[in-house]
């Protein structure tokens, strides 16, 4: 959750003035109908391509002026751009819209459950147990609809692992459901058996789960950060270095592993070490085609603009704020940060 290249999330503000004032009226013109046509044949394609991108004002933009809009699909984007904005009540409530237009979609019911899953982290007591109640409904819903989406198998099986008895989880229930994601994404499906093992204490196995993680799957990268976030957690951490500096190779050459790069750095972020390398990551991600809703790019700015403050360049930090700002104006935290 690859894709194109947006040139304002890349270029420094200047150069983006720049490149935008090299462009001849005459050029414009031109450029101006074939884009309009474009999006007249396919906006949802458009604003799908601005969420992969991290553009979520232009994303939101492009939703409300749709020619047909409140269809299943333009509002499970919706729910999508909001969730990557941290607006739980809006995303959930075009989520449930989505589902409303569409009830036998396995995705809208997966993202319905995402956002219930976050709102529920945010509420008091009551309301998070009947809200935890809709998550597990609605994963598990979206299962059944389609027993081969490794998204919502994975996600099923997190709840499982963590919720509670009382609204429907179960370590047995997460352990029993690997089976079935083993046959549809072997590396998850590891994933989900080392956390298992570390729930109950038995490290050894949960290692050996996530390096056949790494053996098994399609983009090693994401499980080389799956296995160093581990060695964090045990405070093994020249390992978990190495293990980071394996992503990156391996990202390097998978340009569907992007990811790993946002990832890995917040890994070395948390544990405070190498803080350069984990600021070079997030630039390789910024500058990669191959961005994604999981990791969004304003996101990706401003972390990378704390590392700058903390390796002690606060001007490139200002510059990377101001870029997540373009891209989501109304995304809090860097708001706050701006003040």
């Amino acid at each position: 959750m690859r894709r194109k290249l947006f040139a304002s999330t890349i270029l420094p503000a200047g150069l983006l003035v720049a490149a935008l004032a090299a462009v001849t009226p005459a050029q414009a013109a031109l450029a101006q109908p074939a884009q309009a046509a474009v999006a007249q044949k396919n906006p949802l394609a458009q604003i799908r391509a601005a969420l992969q991108a991290g553009e979520a004002d232009k994303a939101l933009t492009l939703l409300q002026s749709l020619p047909h809009p409140g269809a299943a699909e333009a509002e499970n984007l919706e729910c999508r751009v909001r969730y990557s904005l941290e607006q739980w009540d809006a995303a959930v409530s075009a989520c449930e819209q989505a589902v409303r237009l569409d009830g036998q979609n396995s995705d809208d019911r997966l993202w319905l459950g995402r956002a219930l899953g976050e709102k529920a982290d945010r509420a008091n007591f009551l309301s998070a147990y009947s809200l935890a109640k809709r998550v597990r409904s609605e994963f598990e819903e979206a299962v059944k609809l389609n027993p081969r989406n490794a998204d919502a198998l994975a996600d099923l099986g997190d709840f499982y692992f963590e919720a509670p008895g009382a609204v429907g989880g179960g370590v047995d229930k997460a352990e029993a459901l690997c089976g079935q994601l083993e046959k549809v994404d072997p590396a998850r499906a590891h994933e989900l058996r080392g956390r298992i093992a570390e729930g109950r204490k038995d490290p050894q196995t949960a290692e050996r789960e996530y390096k056949q993680a790494i053996a098994s799957g399609p983009h090693p990268a994401l499980q080389w950060v799956t296995l160093a976030s581990f060695y964090r957690r045990h405070q093994r951490l020249p390992e978990m270095e190495s293990a980071v500096h394996s992503a990156v190779t391996s990202a390097e050459r998978d340009k569907n592993a992007s990811v790993a790069f946002f990832d890995g750095a917040s890994v070395l972020s948390r544990a405070n070490r190498d803080l350069p390398l984990a600021a070079k990551m997030l630039e390789d991600y910024l500058a990669s085609p191959a961005k994604s809703e999981e990791a969004p790019a304003f996101l990706a700015y401003n972390r990378l603009a704390t590392l700058k403050e903390k390796l002690g360049d606060p001007a490139a930090a200002q510059q990377d704020r101001a870029l997540a700002l373009a891209l989501a104006h109304d995304y809090k935290p860097s708001q706050e940060a701006k003040h």
